[in-house]
């Protein structure tokens, strides 16, 4: 059987498709594209189409309506229909919950968690305000952008300096709203930190977790309740034939508006306006220079120094990969050896596949990852989490599968990155 069958069958009870006539919601198509890796993989992220992160053998699979298959047709691609999937017939949430879709945590309960813990843990954890989300700038609700600091606090400690006593581990979840499984992680991440014995290893790291970098688009999101809306970017911008919003892993200034992004408003892929154009990337790169030393000279080949501490991990799903830099590129970074090394290290305890992103799904530019590694030579990773296929495959699984499938594979990884912050290269 192939690897989508059983995610399709997840997708089917909990996609929610793009707006549609006044007629109502239209069923949500998915398509079998032949797209090997390389030119012709490339080319169909390029022309802006929802393509999944998953692959099996030569196809990628595609989202869409009803007229993807004609469009993809028209831009020189074959394609079959993989599954049709029905409109959600589910009521929205009340917006006083804290769960939903079975006990995922609502944005308001992610950002009360972070103050509870740092009230019941002073010794160990401090909150810190990095920005506002795009809707806050404009007056339109939206959320404070916020981190937790976790560590055994001495002098130093969780300020806002790269000079700080400790090595840096940074780890962040919904940079993708609809990739729950990664805010999620960052729940269970914090509440183990100061809660087991993992709590003995912040006498030596410092930790910072972001749960929620994209709050405005993880409310769309939650929005549907026990069906959540698969939106994927920010909130800000308007479109007519599809989701609108900023894809903020497209939007970073580490070879921006290059491969595997669009200047469609509508693609799930779109790059925004400029590089930096969004707050939420603004705030995470300041947060970033504020914490991390740069060890790095410019130019693509430039290796960061031995000296370099700490190490970012943003969490996405799905398909079980390690990904480090290059992204836009298969070009090999100055510090290719120890970035694999880390990476394999991580993916061993996991079960993952270890693997610079053009070497196992396709390429992209604008990533935070590569921002990261780019501007300040720290070690930096993507992880996505969940496999292609199966119960607890997909987007949105069902949430028992966070206690029992993902979190076992990801707190070994969490540990991994925290051993490494000392001593990256």
């Amino acid at each position: 059987m192939r690897s989508a069958v059983a995610l399709l069958a997840c997708l089917a009870l909990l996609l929610s498709p793009v707006p549609a006539p006044a007629g109502g919601q239209e069923e949500t198509y998915v398509l079998r594209v032949p797209a090997p890796l390389g030119d012709s993989a490339q080319r169909l992220l390029g022309l802006g189409y929802d393509v999944l992160e998953q692959r099996d053998g030569d196809d990628l699979f595609v989202l869409g309506d009803r007229t993807t298959e004609d469009r993809l047709r028209g831009d020189g691609y074959r394609s079959a229909v993989e599954s049709v999937l029905p409109p959600p017939r589910r009521e929205p949430r009340a917006l006083a919950d804290q769960t939903y879709y079975g006990g995922y945590r609502t944005i308001t309960a992610q950002l009360a968690h972070l103050d509870q813990v740092a009230a019941a843990h002073p010794d160990l954890a401090t909150v810190v305000d990095y920005g506002d989300s795009w809707l806050k700038t404009r007056g339109k609700g939206g959320y404070d952008l916020k981190a937790i600091c976790i560590t055994r606090i001495g002098p130093g400690d969780c300020e806002l300096t790269p000079t700080a006593p400790k090595p840096r581990l940074f780890v962040m979840g919904q940079l993708h709203a609809r990739e729950i499984t990664s805010g999620d992680m960052a729940w269970r991440f914090v509440d183990d930190l100061v809660g087991s014995d993992l709590t003995a290893m912040l006498d030596e790291v410092e930790v910072w977790v972001v749960p929620i970098a994209n709050p405005d688009g993880v409310e769309i999101v939650e929005s549907g309740g026990d069906t959540p809306v698969l939106h994927r970017k920010n909130a800000n911008g308007t479109c007519t034939s599809g989701s609108k919003g900023v894809d903020l892993n497209r939007n970073a200034g580490s070879h921006w508006g290059e491969v595997g992004s669009s200047a469609d408003r509508c693609s799930e892929i779109y790059r925004g306006v400029r590089a930096d154009s969004e707050v939420e990337v603004r705030a995470l790169e300041s947060l970033w220079r504020k914490l991390y030393r740069d060890t790095r000279a410019p130019g693509d080949t430039a290796a960061a120094t031995p000296d370099t501490t700490g190490v970012v991990i943003s969490m996405h799903s799905y398909g079980n990969y390690v990904l480090f830099p290059w992204g836009w590129s298969t070009r090999k970074t100055g510090n290719d050896a120890a970035l694999r090394r880390m990476a394999e290290d991580m993916a061993a305890v996991s079960g993952f596949r270890a693997g610079q992103p053009g070497e196992l799904l396709y390429n992209s530019s604008g990533a935070t990852d590569d921002w990261v590694y780019e501007d300040l030579g720290v070690p930096s990773f993507v992880w996505e989490i969940g496999a292609e296929s199966g119960r607890c495959g997909g987007f949105v699984p069902p949430f028992s599968c966070q206690q029992d499938v993902h979190w076992p594979k990801v707190r070994p990884m969490l540990v991994s990155a925290m051993k490494a912050t000392k001593n990256p290269y």
